[in-house]
């Protein structure tokens, strides 16, 4: 354990849920944990028991992607933790791969509407499109994003043709969006259960990101926006490749602030914990350091791919890849826009930062 996790609080150190099963961690509140895919393994969904128009029944609150073993564990859920009752909604906190890409299957095997927010339900019906061509509708991989990578420095060929060969990474595990939804924004309050959770919409990680909060329970579904171990992605990418969306995830940051001190919070990945606020100020200190890190580079001219060993020192594969490139240029465009560090485009068409002589 780092020695940040060490200042946070752990009510289930050594329990998880077990393959197929929901556990209590709340009153209406239960943890399933299902498998991903990638370096970053798992995923946290939720149970909330509720009651919609006289019904008894559950709300889902994200569902992992889609995959055949996902689908099998669901199905155990279905099975042995709902108490013969059935799915009302599907409540989705953004539109990534491993949060909308069973939302379609569950949808429709339950007769239940989704709801979510309209910049996250648009962006990934957008994205679930199979590509034209070469060239992705947006995201990470892709034609396009090479194009974005390469432009900010990228050279490793073999991690290029990776990112290049993946253009049907999204809708591969998002392979369908509910053609309808409802929809979710900030400050609404939904009745869930008999309990009012309150709509916190974050930027910066996803268009429209939304956290629920109880203050009946304490408890804070934060979805991707604070996480207890690792820092939220942050990234610039090629579909909106002139963002700033470092400085939008800080400021989403401070509508945690009202939150009581023993909030529980239920993230996306990782265990629940308590310390919600330590865990802010750790990401302030995690980006200043950053930001620190990255003014002290770019004394010299320095493309993102360059700023990429100075914030992640260990190997990365090609989708991990992607990330740190997203990551590092998003400190790099928070100093850029603050008019720290000065940008040109290099004969060799790489774009290259350094501090501003005024």
């Amino acid at each position: 354990m780092n020695p940040n996790e060490e200042k946070l609080t752990y009510p289930w150190d050594k329990t998880q849920p077990e393959p197929g099963r929901a556990m209590v961690v709340g009153d209406g509140v239960r943890w399933i944990q299902m498998p991903l895919p990638f370096a970053l393994n798992h995923i946290n969904l939720w149970l909330l028991r509720d009651e919609i128009d006289g019904q008894q029944g559950w709300t889902v609150v994200d569902t992992g992607v889609d995959r055949a073993e996902l689908r099998a564990q669901w199905e155990q859920v279905f099975e042995h933790s709902l108490e013969g009752l059935p799915i009302l909604r599907v409540l989705c906190t953004h539109m990534h791969p491993d949060h909308l890409g069973l939302a379609h299957w569950i949808c429709e095997r339950w007769n239940a509407p989704l709801w979510i927010s309209m910049t996250e339900f648009m962006t990934g019906r957008l994205w679930s499109r199979p590509p034209e061509g070469d060239v992705a509708e947006g995201g990470v991989n892709g034609q396009s994003a090479v194009d974005h990578f390469v432009r900010h420095g990228l050279q490793d060929q073999e991690a290029i043709e990776k990112i290049r060969s993946r253009k049907n990474y999204y809708p591969d595990l998002v392979p369908k969006v509910p053609a309808r939804f409802r929809r979710i924004m900030d400050g609404d309050s939904i009745a869930i259960g008999g309990r009012d959770w309150r709509v916190i919409v974050g930027y910066g990680h996803s268009p429209e990101h939304v956290s629920l909060y109880s203050d009946t329970l304490r408890i804070l579904i934060s979805g991707d926006m604070v996480l207890p171990r690792i820092s939220t992605n942050i990234s610039v990418f090629d579909f909106e490749p002139e963002a700033n969306p470092l400085p939008l995830y800080l400021k989403s940051l401070r509508d945690y602030d009202d939150l009581p001190e023993d909030t529980l919070v239920l993230p996306s990945h990782g265990r629940p914990f308590k310390g919600l606020h330590e865990r802010i100020a750790q990401q302030y200190a995690h980006h200043t350091e950053r930001l620190e890190e990255v003014m002290v580079a770019c004394q010299a001219p320095c493309s993102a791919a360059d700023i990429v060993p100075i914030m992640f020192q260990r190997e990365l594969d090609a989708h991990q890849l992607t990330f740190a490139m997203g990551e590092a240029l998003s400190h790099l465009h928070a100093l850029y826009y603050q008019g720290k560090l000065t940008r040109r485009m290099g004969e060799d068409g790489v774009y290259r930062f350094q501090v501003s002589k005024t």
